[in-house]
């Protein structure tokens, strides 16, 4: 059986673009994670810019998913090396801080939904992100943010066995070196999901002449 358009595949009406760890302290100018940070500011942000507007104009959703971490760590994983270097390099995550919010360029606006979670690598398991997406109807999920490195690839095979189809613009994600995120996409990802791009998206959004 053919697949669907992009234009059927992201009809508005069933559609969430999910942003992932947008936020101060991963992408934002004054991140510890440097270069995963420059990478972001690069391409992906500016074009989630361009992105997001777009999507809410033709009334698609909107879903920011950030990571949060207690002052004191508590309930925050710790069972892999990621976690701890990041506690290492003191990355802010208080949920009451710059850190712990999607950075201002991208929202949220009040239409979007903003989820959270403590633990793990990914929203499907660390918050309510499948539970909220099918109440709001949705069934094509285009996965945005950071990092492609191992956030993103999660988010997105995650949604393929919740049986979400997943859409990536590929410029609107990032990961470390530039040259693996772009493997991981081109060799990967692309088994799994539609690889896309802004432009093409905001064009499958545009009115028709």
């Amino acid at each position: 059986m053919a697949r669907p358009s992009l234009e059927e595949l992201v009809a508005p009406s069933r559609t969430a673009v999910v942003t992932q760890e947008c936020q101060g302290a991963v992408v934002g100018p004054d991140a510890k994670l440097v270069e995963l940070a420059a990478e972001a500011r690069r391409q992906a942000i500016p074009n989630l810019t361009r992105l997001l507007p777009a999507a809410r104009a033709a009334g698609a959703e909107v879903v920011h998913c950030v990571v949060h971490r207690r002052p004191d760590g508590k309930g925050s994983s710790r069972n892999a090396r990621l976690f701890a270097a990041t506690q290492a390099l003191g990355v802010d995550l208080d949920p009451d801080g710059p850190g712990g919010a999607v950075v201002p360029e991208l929202g949220p606006e009040p239409s979007d939904v903003v989820l959270s979670r403590y633990h793990g690598v990914g929203p499907m398991s660390g918050t309510d992100l499948d539970i909220v997406l099918r109440n709001l109807g949705i069934s094509t999920v285009v996965v945005t943010g950071v990092s492609v490195n191992v956030a993103v690839t999660n988010v997105v095979m995650d949604a393929v066995n919740l049986g979400y189809d997943v859409v990536v613009p590929r410029d609107a994600v990032a990961g470390v070196p530039a040259a693996y995120a772009d493997a991981v996409i081109d060799h990967t990802l692309s088994l799994l999901a539609t690889i896309t791009t802004t432009d093409d998206l905001i064009a499958a959004w545009s009115p028709g002449p």
